[in-house]
């Protein structure tokens, strides 16, 4: 049967790549002509804008999928804002009968997504949605009980008892010519680069693309994934995939990157435990989706309603000093430094400077993940505040809250050699290892002959690690008090309802 000459049309979203792309494969497959769409829908409809190092990504993300989509003769077309009127008027200018795209699993990107599909389906048009993104949808992801995970052992563990993820979908060929194109904006139009220099060094770090990703993929495989289980808390080491970005904007699926591993383990078996520790980092991501799914304002809202009453601090100069990595706490600063300079902080890192900031300085763990979000190049809607929550300890399956880093031990721990630090803080680099995670007790004699002024060329710590931790731990306490006494308040209330309820029954 011929096919229609009504073109289809794809839209793309975090789904920038021609492998392994559900939607792309079953659109070419369908013998229709192949239109692209991307649009950048900003803060429409509730959306979340991008942060400033998402969009640099983003633009160079665009830019490599546009070439890639053009070498097998599909157009990509750029639109912005209102995406049922981009779509419209594609639609309208192609002659489109067909759309398709890979889900999203936010809340108001699934609102968007299911007033577009009804919109589309009552105008006549054919509408399809696959799973691109996940390994297991949310929804199908249940404890014995039928409930949400709320906790990622018995998450994971299902994970690992379920059927292994399907194969990966090759690049499909090259679909029918379409004769009609559609108009679009240049990707200069969509101002995804920031006006300040400050994303010009995200270059010499990352390569933005599918190509980036699967190089950067195999180079993990390669000479990473051996030394994973241990390595990869070491920050001054190349020991992590450094995916996350690749994964965020969809260049790389985790089907791709899941069964990568498997066969690099089959073909070595002393690779298993490593591999097995990889994978269940590739779960996590899975169950921070699964958590935003079924808790929509996980960004906004403590998912432990314990912690609404919690006594948070606001002392602007304390939240500027975290921000630039001038706290007086070496690894936190290095991390911080790290996060400005390149768009991306290393994840044991990343823990320790979000513990100072909450636990440390008291301050809404919400502004450290507003921060994240805009600097971040992997910033994801589910990853970024579920880490979050999970070290100030209001998440699911979080840390408990009077499980605070040491930012001294924590550096001497896993950057003993310095190589992390002097990498990042380098007005600290003179100093020997012994006195380098805590600069202020160094004799004056070592600071002046490592070239140090302690309040002059690098702060003194902004607080004292002891005195901060037991304020941190006072004000939890009085929380947990004030909220058994609320329990208490509540059940007194409820037995005396009692024999009225009796009654009543």
């Amino acid at each position: 049967m011929p096919a229609s000459a009504n073109p289809l049309l794809i839209w793309f979203r975090s789904d920038l790549r021609r492998s392994d792309n559900p939607a792309l494969h079953w659109a070419v497959g369908t013998g229709k002509p192949v239109i692209a769409l991307y649009v950048l829908e900003g803060d429409f409809d509730g959306m979340r804008p991008l942060g400033g190092a998402s969009k640099w990504w983003l633009h160079h993300s665009l830019a490599r999928h546009g070439e890639r989509l053009a070498k097998c003769g599909i157009q990509l077309v750029l639109k912005c804002g209102d995406p049922e009127k981009a779509i419209s008027e594609v639609v309208t200018e192609t002659g489109a009968d067909t759309i398709a795209w890979n889900r999203r699993y936010d809340a108001n990107a699934i609102a968007v997504d299911t007033d577009i599909k009804a919109s589309l389906s009552s105008a006549g048009l054919t509408v399809r949605s696959f799973n691109g993104s996940l390994l297991v949808e949310p929804w199908e992801q249940k404890t014995r009980s039928g409930t949400p995970f709320r906790v990622f052992t018995p998450f994971w563990k299902s994970i690992l008892a379920g059927p292994e993820p399907r194969t990966p979908l090759s690049a499909p060929p090259a679909p029918v010519p379409s004769s009609v194109g559609a108009s679009s904006l240049d990707l200069e139009a969509l101002d995804l680069l920031p006006d300040r220099n400050w994303a010009d060094g995200f270059q010499a770090h990352w390569e933005p693309g599918e190509a980036g990703a699967q190089r950067a993929l195999a180079r993990f495989l390669d000479s990473g994934l051996r030394s994973y289980g241990k390595g990869r808390d070491v920050p001054g080491q190349c020991n992590t995939s450094m995916l996350s970005p690749h994964l965020q904007f969809g260049e790389i699926s985790p089907v791709q990157i899941w069964n990568a591993a498997r066969t690099a383990e089959g073909m070595d078996d002393t690779l298993a435990a490593a591999a097995t520790k990889f994978l269940s980092e590739i779960a996590w991501r899975e169950f921070a989706y699964h958590l935003l799914f079924h808790n929509p304002d996980l960004a906004t809202e403590n998912y432990s309603s314990t912690f609404d009453a919690f006594p948070w601090q606001f002392d602007r100069a304390l939240f500027d000093a975290w921000k630039t990595g001038t706290t007086g706490y070496p690894i936190v600063d290095a991390g911080m430094r790290q996060l400005w300079k390149t768009g991306w902080m290393h994840n044991r890192v990343r823990m320790v400077a979000a513990s100072f900031l909450i636990k440390h300085l008291m301050i809404d763990w919400r502004r450290g993940e507003k921060w994240f979000w805009d600097t971040l190049v992997d910033a994801d809607v589910a990853n970024n505040p579920a880490g979050w929550q999970w070290v100030a300890g209001s998440g699911a399956d979080a840390a408990p809250y009077f499980r605070i880093f040491n930012p001294v031990l924590q550096g001497e721990k896993f950057d003993s050699d310095g190589t992390y630090v002097r990498r990042w803080v380098p007005e600290l680099s003179g100093l020997e290892n012994k006195w380098l995670h805590k600069p202020w007790k160094a004799p004056d004699a070592v600071l002046r002959s490592a070239g140090i002024k302690l309040g002059q060329t690098y702060p003194n710590p902004l607080v004292d690690h002891d005195a901060a931790r037991k304020r941190a731990l006072d004000a939890y306490s009085e929380l947990r008090r004030g909220q058994e006494d609320h329990e208490q308040i509540a059940d007194g209330a409820n037995r005396a309802a009692e024999p009225q309820q009796a009654h009543l029954r």
